[in-house]
């Protein structure tokens, strides 16, 4: 008889099937009670991003999603409508705006992604997903952490909650990210995978919470920590 449950296991028993029914319905009832919390919060946003700056107050982009099928993940607009630059977001970029430093640093731009997890395209925990490029770039890996949906949050997104304060202290962010912090994410995420349930998914939900919480000099001294584990070899 088996007996793995972990969403990532890759096998199809009963008990596997049933526990993903299971937090599909965690999924889309928790998802729906927070929506329909955050409504207040989505409309005060909506009217910060209008007066702060031109373009749509929602911002679409392609992300890889379960079985390598590309969605449409849906953000409160941060950046300037537009604006020329890298598809990647790494350490400070001129291109945010002022409402959109503060929706970031809050991570209340991510809100409008529970409509993604009504839509089964995410869930409320699973490995983040990433723009399709990367997702070819490291298919090896990632050819095994969509099998699942891909989430809100995860052990790896807690971990690197402060990535942008990270990669604002390394000379080349973009190298840094693929070859440090992407890495490390992929081995996070598939650790995690493999153990993970409902129970253990509500509590990533809690921890996500309170990794919000802390101040912003002890989320730089938390930065400056991460950049340092590896920076001395990064830059020679």
């Amino acid at each position: 008889m088996r007996t793995e449950t972990g969403f990532g296991s890759g096998r199809k028993g009963p008990l596997l099937v049933g526990g993903l029914v299971f937090k599909r319905s965690v999924d889309i009832t928790l998802a729906g009670l927070l929506l329909t919390a955050a409504l207040p919060f989505l409309a005060i946003a909506a009217i910060l991003i209008k007066l702060d700056s031109e373009g749509p107050v929602l911002y679409c982009q392609a992300r890889m999603g379960r079985g390598f099928r590309r969605f449409r993940l849906l953000k409160l607009r941060t950046m300037r409508h537009r604006a020329a630059g890298s598809v990647y977001t790494l350490g400070a970029d001129e291109r945010i705006t002022r409402a959109g430093h503060w929706l970031r640093r809050f991570k209340l731009d991510e809100l409008p992604q529970l409509w993604n997890v009504l839509r089964g395209e995410m869930s409320l925990v699973g490995p983040r997903p990433v723009i399709p490029e990367l997702a070819m770039e490291f298919r090896g890996r990632y050819k095994r952490l969509l099998k699942v949906r891909p989430g809100l949050t995860d052990p790896a997104t807690v971990k690197y909650c402060r990535e942008t304060e990270i990669l604002a202290l390394v000379p080349d962010p973009l190298r840094y990210f693929k070859t440090v912090i992407t890495p490390d994410k992929l081995r996070i995420s598939q650790r995690y995978l493999r153990r993970a349930t409902v129970w253990s998914d509500l509590g990533i939900v809690a921890q996500t919470a309170l990794a919000l919480l802390p101040s912003v000099r002890l989320a730089e001294e938390s930065g400056r920590a991460h950049a340092g584990l590896r920076l001395s070899s990064f830059t020679e």
